[in-house]
């Protein structure tokens, strides 16, 4: 802190610093009298972020859903045409393979759901709390890796005579090999710990309270789950599934890789990007579709609000 000259007043001394320092104070007092403003300055960027680069894009996409490809060319027509809905919605292989994406992205969702509850109620309610930590640590870890390395390590796994045959052969059965089967089976791998952390968090939440009450009302250890625990992990369950359901909709890496002959909504965008842009765009709506009317049910069903 600098001395302040002899006889200098403290207004003074705020001229003598510049004219640059007295309009930031003047900014910042300004902002400080108006929290909207203060707001509004604040999330502008990111917004306008937001609009341009996703909503943008989103537009994009749908519009050239319209247009059509030169079948000798390949070149891209813009001309308005509905000609690739009707190609979808008529197209009984497009409606067998969007149904498939979605049942492959509703069985991941049961499955990380079904999974991650016994490992969420270990970590927050029954292991000592010096090692949950740990715990969750463990459960992340997953997530450090590639999603290639991961990938391509569960291709190993599943190849007829690799380690998952090898540890069945005992038993008399084998692994499922490169199918449907092992497209769930590595994309609940995947997204389980998207599942397991919101579920953790909300368990580590809940009052001790609640669960002396229902057993010293006679509860069984099932009832207390579907009518104490269920009902407020209930939001972290649905919160957990947006990632899980959204993730495995949209992936196309982990079906080309171990998926064998199966074909999802992304193979098939994927695979049109080169030879026919607008069917791709128009493909690649229906996901965007999909996930917008789960999010509205999730919403609707209340799962959120307590969020």
């Amino acid at each position: 802190m600098t001395a302040l000259s002899p006889g200098l007043s403290p207004e003074s001394a705020t001229r003598a610093a510049g004219p640059g320092r007295s309009a930031v104070r003047r900014l910042a007092g300004s902002l400080h009298r108006r929290p909207r403003l203060r707001l509004a300055a604040l999330l502008t960027a990111p917004l306008l972020w937001l609009v341009l680069a996703y909503l943008g894009s989103l537009a994009a996409l749908f519009l050239s859903a319209f247009w059509s490809t030169d079948t000798f060319t390949s070149e891209v027509v813009r001309i308005w045409t509905s000609q690739n809905f009707e190609e979808l919605v008529g197209s009984p292989v497009y409606r067998t393979v969007a149904l498939r994406t979605i049942g492959v992205a509703l069985a991941v969702t049961a499955l990380c759901a079904v999974i991650a509850f016994p490992l969420a109620f270990y970590t927050a309610r029954v292991a000592r709390p010096q090692r949950r930590p740990l715990f969750v640590v463990a459960m992340l870890m997953p997530l450090w890796a590639g999603y290639l390395v991961k990938v391509y390590a569960w291709r190993l796994i599943l190849s007829e005579g690799g380690p998952l045959d090898w540890a069945l052969r005992p038993l008399g059965l084998s692994g499922p090999g490169y199918g449907l089967t092992a497209t769930v089976l590595v994309l609940t791998y995947l997204w389980l710990p998207y599942m397991v952390l919101p579920i953790h968090t909300a368990l580590a939440q809940l009052p001790d309270s609640l669960l002396h009450a229902s057993a010293d009302l006679g509860a069984r250890t099932w009832r207390t789950f579907v009518s104490v625990v269920l009902p407020l992990v209930w939001p972290a369950v649905a919160a957990g599934s947006v990632f899980t359901f959204s993730l495995s909709l949209g992936d196309y890496i982990t079906v080309q890789i171990v998926g064998g002959k199966t074909q999802l909504i992304g193979n098939l965008v994927y695979s049109n990007v080169t030879l026919n842009l607008p069917l791709a765009a128009a493909l690649g709506t229906v996901p965007v579709a999909v996930i917008v009317v789960y999010l509205l049910a999730v919403r609707r069903s209340g799962a959120l609000r307590s969020l």
